[in-house]
C-alpha cells in the first residue's frame, strides 16, 4: 500500500507532526502498536507537561490547544531554584518575562488526547493501530516499512517518532549519544495543606532532586530523580512514609501534604541523534532529542521539531520540490540540532554539578544562583530559554 508520509509512533510528537500536515492534502498514515481505545482515551501516567509560550501557540494553531478542558490547564507564575538547605535561591517571576505565566501545566494524557482528536475529519489522515514494525528502508525513489503481520506500506517519506530508545532509528543506521545517569524518575501528585501560590520549585539535594510544580486545586506535581538503587524502596513506602519524606525534603512550605495517585517510576536515560535525518527518513519526538525531565522540555522539544519539520515540509510543496529531498531533511535537523543541542548538554551539565556534593562543587553552585539574580542580562537569557516566550 502507498502513501505519501507514514509516521511510525501515535505519541504526541508523532500527532502533533500529522495534525501540522492534515491540510497539506497529503495521505499520512500512523502506525502505533497501542490500541485505538487508548489513543483515544490515554490513561494517566504521573508525567505532568510544562509548556512554554512557543507550545502554547503551536498547539494553539493546530487546534490543539482548545480541545483541553480549561480547569485541566493549570499555570505556572513564579519559579524557584533551591539549592540543598540553603535559603538563598535563583528566582523568577511573571512580571519579569513580561507575561501572565510564566508557563503552563498540563497532564500528559490530556495532550495526547487532544492531539488525537485534533485529528478528526481528516479524511487523508490514517491511523493503523495495533502495529508492530519489523524493518524498514529507503532507496532513491521511496522508503518502505514491513509489519509483523507481514503487510508492506511504502511512502515517499518515513518519520520515526517511536521513543528514546527508537527501534526504528537504529534500522536506518543512525547512532545515538546516549547517558544513562543510572538514576531513576519518579512521579506523582499530591495536596497541599497551603496554597502554592502557582509557584515551581526545583530542589537541587545532594542525594536526589525533586521539582513540585503547581497544579489546579492546591495540587502539586511531584518529580523526584534518586539513584535507581533507592528506587524500589521509595516505590514500596506507604503514602503516609512517601508524604511525610517529602514534607520533611520540601521543608513544610506547602504544609501536610497528601499522595492523591500512585507513583510512576522512569528509568532516567537521555539521547541525542546523531542526526535527525536519513536518506527519505527523519526523526522527531524523542527519537531525535531524549531530555532529562530537569527542565521540561522534552514534549516542548518534540512539539517545536514536528513544526520546524512540517514547515521545511510546506515550503518545498509550495515550489514543487521533492518534500522528502535530503535538502529539505538536512534543513530540519540543522534547525532542530541548532534548537536543541544547547538545552540538551547545558541541562545534562548542570544535573550533574547539582547532584556532586564535592567542596568544588557546592562553591560553583552557590556562585551561579548569586550571578543569575544580579546578572539581569543572565537571568534573562535563562528566561527566554525556559518560557520560549520570545520564540513564540
Amino acid at each position: 500500500m502507498k502513501h505519501d508520509i507514514i509516521i511510525i509512533g501515535a505519541g504526541p510528537a508523532g500527532l502533533s507532526f500529522a495534525r501540522e500536515m492534515a491540510e497539506t492534502g497529503l495521505n499520512i498514515v500512523l502506525l502505533e502498536k497501542q490500541p485505538k481505545s487508548v489513543l483515544a482515551n490515554p490513561p494517566y501516567d504521573g508525567r505532568e507537561i510544562a509548556l512554554t509560550h512557543l507550545s502554547r501557540k503551536i498547539m494553539g494553531d493546530l487546534g490543539m490547544w482548545d480541545l483541553v478542558p480549561n480547569e485541566k490547564i493549570s499555570l505556572i507564575k513564579t519559579a524557584k531554584v533551591l539549592n540543598g538547605s540553603s535559603p538563598y535561591a535563583l528566582s523568577f517571576d511573571h512580571e519579569e518575562a513580561g507575561e501572565e505565566t510564566l508557563g503552563f501545566m498540563i497532564s500528559n494524557n490530556q495532550i495526547r488526547k487532544a492531539a488525537y482528536e485534533s485529528l478528526a475529519g481528516y479524511k487523508n489522515i490514517h491511523i493503523l493501530s495495533e502495529k508492530e514494525v519489523s524493518t524498514l528502508g529507503t532507496d532513491q525513489e521511496k522508503g518502505w516499512v514491513e509489519l509483523s503481520s507481514g503487510e508492506r506500506l511504502e511512502a515517499l517519506l518515513i518519520i520515526a517518532a517511536d521513543s528514546r530508545f527508537s527501534a526504528t532509528r537504529r534500522m536506518m543506521g543512525i547512532s545515538t549519544s546516549m547517558l544513562d545517569f543510572g538514576r531513576t524518575c519518579i512521579v506523582c501528585t499530591m495536596s497541599a495543606e497551603l496554597p502554592h501560590h502557582e509557584t515551581a520549585y526545583e530542589c537541587f539535594h545532594f542525594d536526589r532532586t525533586l521539582a513540585v510544580l503547581p497544579l489546579n486545586n492546591n495540587q502539586v506535581s511531584i518529580v523526584i530523580t534518586l539513584g535507581s538503587e533507592e528506587s524500589a524502596q521509595v516505590l514500596e513506602m506507604s503514602k503516609e512514609a512517601f508524604a511525610a519524606d517529602i514534607e520533611r525534603r520540601f521543608e513544610g512550605r506547602l504544609g501536610t501534604m497528601k499522595l492523591t495517585s500512585e507513583l510512576f517510576p522512569y528509568p532516567l536515560v537521555a539521547t541525542f541523534a546523531k542526526t535527525f535525518c536519513a536518506n527519505r527518513f527523519a526523526l522527531i519526538g524523542d527519537a531525535a532529542v531524549g531530555m532529562h525531565p530537569v527542565t521540561a522540555h522534552g514534549f516542548n522539544l518534540g512539539l517545536r521539531g514536528a513544526h520546524t519539520l512540517a514547515k521545511e515540509i510546506k515550503n518545498a510543496l509550495q515550489t514543487g520540490s521533492d518534500y522528502a529531498s535530503q535538502t529539505v531533511l538536512q534543513r530540519y535537523s540543522n534547525a532542530h540540532r541548532r534548537a536543541s543541542a544547547p538545552l540538551f548538554h547545558g541541562t545534562n551539565a548542570l544535573v550533574k554539578l547539582y547532584t556532586k556534593d564535592t567542596p568544588a562543587a557546592k562553591f560553583v553552585r552557590r556562585t551561579l544562583l548569586r550571578v543569575g539574580n544580579r546578572l539581569k542580562p543572565a537571568k534573562r537569557l535563562i528566561m527566554n530559554q525556559l518560557t520560549e516566550n520570545k520564540a513564540a
